[in-house]
């Protein structure tokens, strides 16, 4: 929009320029051509004068006539030296006095004629007439090499074109410099609006817009005040559900977990009854299988809310960021790899760190909510006996701060990977418990933190492969 507006400007403004310069070429031409109408005028006034010069008949029938000019004669020559001339003509076109090179036939009435020749480089304008004289009738000519119009013809590119060339070029670059400085404040609005985050709704500052755009700049503020005050109910109300779900839920699952422990002992002992109390035990088995189903969605329940209210928690965050902090990255890795240990040890799954000492600018909390999530998808979803390793450390290439959670589980397809970072999200065929939130967290952390999460294959083709780099660590952070 704002290009398209430019272009309008320079053409609205340039085209007048254009137009002014062709109405001057215009008005040059006629300026000229009015000096040669006052010329001709001129030499015509002059025709008699020319006649009244010749005095007398020359001696014999080819010799000259008698001149004696007149002073306005001797004037008009006098000041056109060496682009004037004259001639006095007989019937036959002899020149009879003059320059020679005026010969030619009379006219054929006794009116002026005029005529353009050239001569010698110069273009005159030539008036011819026939006069009755002292040696009879002869035809008088003036010739005056000075005429505008020719003069303005041979200096058009001198005296016309090339100012106007300049005139054009110098307009172009400063009508184009007057608008692109007109426009900036616009071209800022512009940028700053599009360089900004999805999530970042504050108000622009309409002090530094011009009274023009700042309408547009109030109308734009209003629409973030509403879609902030919308996304911060939606936040709130995420939130506060899920933190009202927290407490029941946990209640929940600790007496669907008793009661699971409690079913475990009972269908133990009944194992070990007599044969006659076989049918009490298939029932007890059958109660058994659905209190187990009924804790694993306890489990996933639970899990949900948890998730929810860290996701509205990142968005409230995304929303006010404060300034990041230094982060040692191992001791944060260590602090997450403890709390799995157990879950893994159940599953056989062999949980190792590889981690350096490296500091990163970060959200500590924000950055453990992400790892957890990681940790927990591998954890999950790698079969028995699998492996899942954190890693820390300096990128090879750049030297940037890097987290790094790799398993040789069932991996996602490639086809799929961009799909997993999205709300509720499964890959198709997915078994296991998941809500689709932990990636879409661990997603929306890693852009608070300028970054993106990269999905990467894992150890010979298996598995998967989640990298996040980190902006390296300033002293002052």
């Amino acid at each position: 929009m704002t290009a398209g507006l430019q272009r309008r400007l320079l053409v609205l403004l340039l085209l007048p320029l254009l137009l002014l310069a062709a109405l001057n070429t215009w008005f040059d031409y006629r300026s000229a051509d009015s000096a040669a109408l006052q010329q001709d005028r001129q030499l015509r006034s002059l025709v008699p004068l020319l006649a009244d010069s010749v005095v007398a008949r020359g001696a014999g029938l080819q010799d000259p006539p008698v001149l004696l000019t007149a002073p306005a004669i001797d004037e008009f020559l006098g000041q056109r030296q060496g682009v004037s001339a004259f001639a006095i003509v007989g019937f036959d076109g002899r020149v009879m006095a003059g320059a020679e090179w005026l010969t030619g036939l009379p006219p054929t009435t006794h009116e002026a004629e005029f005529s353009s020749e050239e001569f010698d480089g110069t273009t005159y304008r030539i008036v011819s007439q026939r006069m009755q004289t002292a040696a009879g009738e002869l035809t008088m000519r003036l010739a005056d090499g000075s005429d505008p119009r020719q003069q303005w013809l041979r200096l058009l590119w001198l005296k016309v074109a090339l100012p106007n060339l300049v005139l054009a070029v110098a307009g172009f670059f400063a009508v184009n410099w007057a608008v692109r400085r007109a426009l900036r404040p616009l071209i800022e609005l512009k940028e700053a609006v599009e360089h900004r985050s999805p999530r970042d709704l504050t108000a622009i500052d309409e002090a530094s817009s011009p009274d023009e755009v700042r309408p547009l700049v109030a109308s734009l503020n209003r629409l973030f005040d509403l879609v902030n005050a919308q996304a911060e109910n939606q936040r709130r109300f995420v939130a506060d559900a899920a933190h009202q779900l927290r407490t029941p839920l946990a209640g929940l699952q600790a007496q669907v977990e008793a009661w699971a422990q409690a079913v475990s002992s009972e269908r133990y002992k009944q194992n070990d009854a007599p044969a006659h109390a076989k049918p009490a035990s298939e029932a007890i088995t059958l109660g058994a299988d659905q209190v187990y189903k009924l804790r694993q969605a306890t489990r996933r329940t639970s899990q949900l809310a948890s998730q929810l209210l860290a996701l509205s928690r990142v968005d409230a965050r995304s929303a006010n960021a404060a300034p990041m902090q230094r982060v040692e990255l191992k001791q944060l890795c260590e602090v997450v790899l403890e709390g799995h240990l157990d879950i893994a040890a159940a599953k056989g799954i062999d949980l190792g760190l590889d981690a350096t000492v490296v500091h990163a600018d970060g959200y500590e909390w924000l950055l453990r909510e992400l790892l957890t999530n990681l940790v927990d998808n591998a954890v999950r979803y790698t079969q028995q006996g699998g492996c899942v390793t954190l890693r820390c450390g300096h990128m090879l290439e750049d030297q940037r701060p890097f987290l790094e959670v790799e398993d040789d589980g069932p991996g996602v397809p490639v086809a799929e990977r961009g799909r997993v970072l999205e709300r509720f999200y499964r890959v198709p065929g997915t078994g296991g418990e998941g809500n689709g939130l932990g990636m879409a967290i661990a997603d929306e952390i890693a852009h608070l933190h300028h970054s993106v999460l990269e999905l990467h294959g894992g150890p010979n083709g298996r598995g998967l492969r989640v990298l996040l780099r980190l902006p390296e660590s300033t002293p002052n952070a």
